[in-house]
Order: structure tokens, then sequence, then C-alpha cells
């Protein structure tokens, strides 16, 4: 992995960046990491090698320490994802299953350390044991015993919900059936890691070539597309293995700490992910980071770095999680692997956001035993900065994933003649002219509902498994539907059926076209009314604004209630000095910069249009009530001073478990203000406002907490 110091989109150092600068890049990192999420979860065809991708959420987390108050709602650092696949029921996860944040050097070892010593309060110098875990380059999936009976197995999906791959796990090897033993608690779920041993991943595709069958790239994909198989008998005949080494769901209690529980699990059965060590200090942590990383070779399956977590469970539960991974748990990746090819030429690609994103074709080489030919170089910024150019030799790396990073260019092989990169200022879809705001590093397309690119990704993104999950509704009948005219925007979509049938309107009908008929054109029109009904955050999801991912669509959907309210607001709120723009932007995690951005995309006239069409068709629910018997269940809080039992972050995770939400200021919309010593402005304004001012001894007596 590179140094993140050497690889920033602009040149400068996170230290170094003025707050505006900042702000800036978190932006751009936001929507290119978002991007990324996109094509790798959802669309199967990632466009980044996880060491670029890692690379990207260093540069994001290393600005956000630096800048805190710029954290933004659609923060990489919230987000985690990959959507179940069609062909599976789906399961709903009784505890979510989320993925880890990542460190990639010493210092950021180190600073894990210290974010659960300050998180927990605990006095410097505090011994906190750790469990050091290989890091399995792997599928997740969890298995569910009833009074020790396997009776449900999943993947892990978004987190929240993942595929029912039950079939395939029972005929998966190291899977107990049944479990050994009989201190087992009646319900529990186990999770860990799907893998294919290296050896068996060599014969797999050596038996694949011989049946002229396509072959895997790595032992990871081969792993996870043999467990995915609608036919699990294909299933029984891939060598695919389970590590279970953690847990979800359980009716009692396992342990006082992880190193415990872990040797229960390998009494009931389970084979767990070895070596690990329980460290009880960084220099031990480290130390079992490079054996592991020096014996990384002689070991039997592939890892891509060592999962430090907190060893005592009551440690883990105070911690909790953010929206995308639990602060008790952290990934050391280990770095890329590198080699050398020829950049042949430059491709520029638009994306469903308008974003021209320049591709560099390569000279096919094997990285790590992967075949790679493209590369992502993000930016005019990122090709400037490197400087390069079509016919160079370049350094690229890979850390388990398809296509590289370019680390750097081989100057003293560059052929003479070579000429600079000029970035195109038009689309190369359309020809519209391609724009880069001050406040941008990335270039768009102006061209907007008559760029293909951006239209065809608009809608494929508005019925994706996330949005509107329409079924039967891939990119290529969209692509089909967009070049006949048929569906330009969202709400054509559910006019289908009816232009289908009117005389006069779709000509030749659906069931005459090539590739469909009576049975398909039905079932389509009813995945399509099927979603006739659909949630808010959804819906606001679906219309792709920028920065609006799902959790954000979820933070505004939870604060207005309803689509109506939402919209009066935004209507409101193009008065920047109204109380409705205030309102949005002191929503905890939004912010000024997200909260124009939506504002603005109301404000357009054409989307307005589009959302009242839509709305013709559609019926939106309003935003679902917090589950929630708490007394601050749909409250407002602000936190203002310095609270004394516990940490600010550990008081806001609280309240927000609990159904409230958290504010950064006061207003009239406040229901309480927690006020403890060195209370200053908010404090004064609360007073002024009349509002309910709490101690923090009142506050835990509310909520019912010591």
């Amino acid at each position: 992995m590179s140094e993140l110091d050497e690889m920033p989109a602009d040149g400068v150092d996170p230290a170094d960046l003025s707050n505006e600068e900042a702000a800036r890049e978190l932006a751009r990192l936001a929507q290119e990491i978002a991007e990324h999420d996109r094509n790798y979860h959802q669309l199967d065809a990632p466009t980044i090698s996880d060491a670029d991708y890692d690379a990207l959420r260093r540069r994001n987390q290393a600005i956000e320490a630096r800048f805190p108050d710029l954290i933004r709602a659609d923060s990489p650092s919230r987000q985690v994802g990959a959507a179940p696949a069609q062909g599976f029921r789906k399961v709903r996860h009784a505890l979510p299953m989320l993925s880890l944040d990542n460190a990639f050097d010493d210092d950021d070892v180190a600073e894990f350390y210290g974010r659960v010593e300050r998180f927990l309060g605990l006095e410097a110098g505090t011994r906190i044991d750790i469990v050091a875990e290989p890091k399995i380059d792997g599928l997740s999936a969890a298995l569910l015993y009833e009074n020790g009976t396997l009776v449900r197995g999943a993947t892990r999906g978004d987190g929240e919900t993942g595929e029912d791959v039950t079939n395939n796990l029972r005929v998966t090897g190291d899977v107990p059936h049944s479990l050994t033993g009989s201190d087992y608690p009646e319900r529990l779920e186990i999770r860990g890691e799907v893998y294919m041993r290296r050896d068996d991943f060599f014969a797999l595709n050596e038996a694949q070539e011989t049946a002229e069958k396509q072959v895997f790239a790595n032992p990871r994909n081969a792993a996870a597309g043999s467990l995915r198989q609608l036919d699990f008998e294909v299933t029984m005949t891939r060598p695919i293995r389970f590590f279970g080494y953690a847990w979800g769901e359980t009716s009692e209690p396992l342990a006082d700490s992880l190193w415990s529980a872990r040797e229960r699990l390998s009494g009931w059965g389970f084979t767990l992910n070895e070596p690990a060590r329980l460290c009880g200090s960084l220099n031990d942590v480290l130390s079992h980071y490079r054996h592991l990383e020096e014996s990384r070779v002689s070991l039997p399956f592939d890892i891509d770095g060592v999962v430090y977590k907190v060893d005592r469970l009551d440690w883990q539960t105070r911690l909790g999680m953010v929206s995308r991974a639990p602060r008790w748990a952290v990934a050391h990746k280990f770095q890329a692997e590198k080699a050398q090819t020829v950049l042949k030429e430059i491709d520029i690609q638009v994306g469903r956001t308008g974003t021209l994103t320049p591709v560099a074709r390569l000279e096919p080489v094997t990285v790590g035993g992967v075949v790679v030919s493209n590369a992502t170089l993000h930016n005019e910024d990122e090709i400037e900065r490197k400087d390069v150019r079509a016919g160079d030799t370049v350094v690229v790396q890979r850390a388990g994933d398809v296509i590289p990073q370019i680390v750097e260019v081989v100057m003293d092989r560059r052929p003479k003649g070579a000429r600079r990169f000029k970035f195109p200022d038009v689309c190369p879809e359309c020809g519209s002219a391609a724009l880069r705001e001050q406040d941008e590093a990335a270039r768009r397309c102006t061209g907007g509902l008559i760029c293909p690119a951006q239209a065809v990704e608009r809608l494929r993104h508005f019925v994706s498994r996330n949005a509107f999950d329409i079924e039967g509704l891939g990119e290529k009948q969209i692509l089909a539907f967009w070049q006949e005219g048929l569906v330009k925007e969202p709400a054509d979509l559910f006019t289908l059926s009816r232009r289908n049938n009117d005389e006069g309107g779709i000509d030749p009908p659906l069931h005459e076209w090539e590739g469909w008929g009576q049975t398909s054109v039905r079932n389509l029109f009813a995945a399509i009314d099927l979603r006739r009904d659909i949630g808010f955050d959804r819906f606001l999801y679906a219309l792709g604004i920028r920065h609006v991912g799902q959790a954000t669509a979820r933070l505004l959907s939870r604060h207005y209630e309803t689509l109506d309210s939402f919209l009066d607001a935004m209507e409101a709120a193009r008065d920047r000095d109204a109380q409705a723009f205030s309102d949005l932007v002191d929503i905890d995690g939004i912010g000024p910069k997200v909260a124009d951005i939506i504002v603005e995309f109301f404000a357009e006239p054409h989307n307005l249009t589009a959302v009242e069409d839509l709305r013709r068709e559609v019926r939106v629910q309003d935003a679902e009530p917090v589950e929630s018997e708490s007394v601050i269940a749909g409250k407002t809080v602000v936190f203002t001073g310095t609270l004394e039992t516990v940490t600010r972050a550990e008081a806001k995770a609280k309240a927000e478990a609990l159904g409230a939400k958290v504010a950064g200021s006061v207003s009239a919309k406040t229901d309480f203000v927690v006020a403890g010593p060195g209370a200053g402005s908010k404090l004064k304004k609360a007073e002024e406002l009349n509002l309910t001012v709490l101690s923090e001894a009142d506050w835990f007596n509310l909520i019912g907490a010591a």
C-alpha cells in the first residue's frame, strides 16, 4: 500500500490543507468512493483495486481526523454494503454484520488504541488486551443454530439483509451440521468467513480449464462464486471451507472475553482462523502483524492483513459501532504487490452523475497471480500530478482485486515524443460541454437528460436493490427501453404497462420483442406494480441526488417524516436565511455543503417535474417511527459543556440508540439540552427559548441509565 501522503489527489498533505480545500477534497472523495461502492457491491463490476480503494478511504480518514467539523453525512466512514443478489431469498440479520475500518501503518494502529482509550474514558496506560487474528480473504457468512442444529445460513449482504444460502453452506467444508458438546446456547448465530485454500484453487482452475469453463481470478472470487450458486449441487463440487470465529445473535452470553469465547467455539466444532494471538500491548500486536506478514506465503490460504479486536466483551458493548463498522475492531492491511507494465492509452468513461473518469488501458500484466489490464486514474489532477502519458512504463500495484492502481511512472523509460494527456472539455458520450466547478476535483458533463451515459445510469440506479428494487430490470433492459425511447425518466417505468396495452402505444408490443414473451412481460409489469409503494428513505435515495446515499436518505426521512413536509421545507429553504435552511443544516451529519446540494436539486424545475410525475404513479410511505419505548424516542437532544461520567461520543451513541435525534445547535425545535460544566452559548440560547435543560445526572435518570 502506498503511503497516504504520497497519493493525495491534489498533491497536498492533509496537514497542509486549508478548511476550504479540505471540504472540497472530502466532497470529491465521498463521490468517488460511493461510485466505487456501487460498482463493486451492486453491479459486481469493480473498476478499482483493493489497494486503490483503501488509499482513497485512508485519505478520507486522514482529512476527517484533521477536520472533524467537516465530516459529511455521506462520508465513506458511515457506509457499509453489498446488496443481496437476485435469486436468493433475503434474510434479515438480527444484529447487523458490519464492515471494518482499516489501518495501514503502525501510527494508525496506535491511533486505534488511542480512540478506544478516549471513548471509554480510560486513564493513559490502562492495559487493553487485543485479540489479533489473520484477516481471511473470503466471503462473510452467518450460521444459525437452534438447539445445536444448523437451521439457516446466510451471506452478509448489505450488513442488514443477506442471502439465504443454507443449502450451499451445508455442503461447505468445516461447517458443523450439529454442534458437539452440550453447553451451547439454545439459539446461536456463528459468523465467519468462507474461503478456498490455494491448492484447492489451483486444482479447481485446472479442472475448469480442462472442461473449457471460466477460470477464477483468485481464491476469494472462487469462494464467493461457489457459495452463491443457485444450484447447491454445483457448490458441492467446489472445495470451499469455513472459519467460524465470531457470533451475532445468542440466547445467552458466551463469555466475558473474546479469547474465552473462541475457545468455546472451537469446542463446539468450529475451525478458527489461526494463527491468532492474545496481545497485551501495542508492541505485541505489531509483532504478530510482522510475523504474519512474513509468513503469509507459507499459509495454505490467502490473508490480506490482521484484524485487531478488543478482548473484553463489556468494553465491546460500550464502544458500540458507527454506521459502517464497530469501534472495537480494526483491520491492519498488508502492503500491496507491485509490477511494471506499459500504459497504452487513456480512455474517458462517463458515470451516472456525469463525472468524467480517466481509465488507463494497460498491457496485460500478472500481479499477485491475477492478470490486470485497466486502472482508474481518478481525475485530471491525478494525471497531472503523476504526469502519466500514453506509452509510459508504469509501476502498478494490487491488493487482492482485479484492477490495480498506478503508483508512479518509470521516467527513464519514457519514450521520446510522449505527449501530456489533455483532459477533454467535452463529453465523449454526447458532445456537451464538460465543466469543472471551482470547488470540485471532478469534471462533469452538462448534458444531463440528453447524455446517454447519465440517463441510463440514473435509471439503473433508480431500479437498483437499495432503491426501488425492481426485479427483471437490469442494465440490458434499461438500455433497450431508453434506446427505443420508452423510458426517459423514472415515472415512465410505471406507465409501461398502460402504454403497452394501448392501441398505437408501444409498437410492436413488448411481448413481440426478441428475448421477451407473454410470461416475461407479465412478470416485469407485476414486479413494477409491486414497487408502487415505497419507503420515504428509499424514494429519496432512488432520485440519485449527489451526496445523498442510503445513510443520508434515512437521516432526512427520519427528520421530516413525510415527503410533503420535506418538499415544503426544501422550497422554504431556497432562502438561505430562512429557518427551514437552518433546520436542514442542523440535522446532525448534514452540514451546509450537503444542504446546499439537496436544496438546489429540488429548486431545479425539471427535477420537481420528474418528482411530481413519479408521485402520480407511486405512493411514498411516511417514515416508520423509531421502535423504542424510551421517553426520548423522536425527541431532539443537544449536548453542551463537559460530560463527566461518559464521553460525548458515548452519550450521543446512547441517545441515538434510544431513538433520539442529536442536533449540533439549539433551536425552538430542541426538546432537551443536556448541559455540563463549561456550557456556554448553547445553554444561554436554551434559557432564552425556555427549553428543558438537564444536568448530566438528570439526563441519565430520564433515560433510565446510571
